[in-house]
């Protein structure tokens, strides 16, 4: 028997309640996680266009501009004049900031209760595991991971 059979199921019937949680944790600043996404692209990367944000995610053009719409009407993000008019450049405001602060602090004491009770050795393992999974699904599949 394969020692990770079942992984994907186990895997996907953690995503849904997770996704949930975090959505709960950040409703109370009129975000969801998708939202979220882009603060947290920005913030770690300084200012981006939309198709960085994109690219990053996997996600197409529109579904992107969307949301930063919407994080524009919530004063969290703004563009500013890129070298090409037509490139919409993207950063946090001052309240993007706070929010971001605000928002990270609860994420992580989410993350900690979610690893409660599971060593710092096997949390290292995962954080580990994990994103080489997804680079060999992305080969896989002959893309490659940036």
């Amino acid at each position: 028997m394969n020692s990770l059979e079942g992984f994907f199921r186990h895997f996907l019937r953690l995503y849904r309640p997770l996704i949930t949680s975090l959505n709960e944790l950040l409703s109370q600043f009129e975000l969801s996680y998708s939202l979220w996404q882009v603060i947290h692209y920005v913030k770690n990367n300084g200012s981006s266009t939309l198709v960085d944000i994109s690219t990053y995610y996997e996600v197409e053009k529109p579904t992107i501009t969307r949301r930063v719409h919407r994080l524009e009407e919530l004063q969290i993000v703004k563009q500013i004049p890129g070298t090409d008019r037509r490139e919409k450049i993207i950063q946090l405001t001052e309240r993007g900031e706070e929010i971001y602060q605000v928002c990270r602090s609860k994420i992580t004491d989410l993350e900690n209760s979610m690893t409660e009770g599971i060593s710092k050795e096997k949390q290292y393992v995962l954080s580990q595991l994990l994103p080489q999974i997804r680079e060999n699904i992305l080969n896989k599949e002959g893309k490659k991971d940036e």
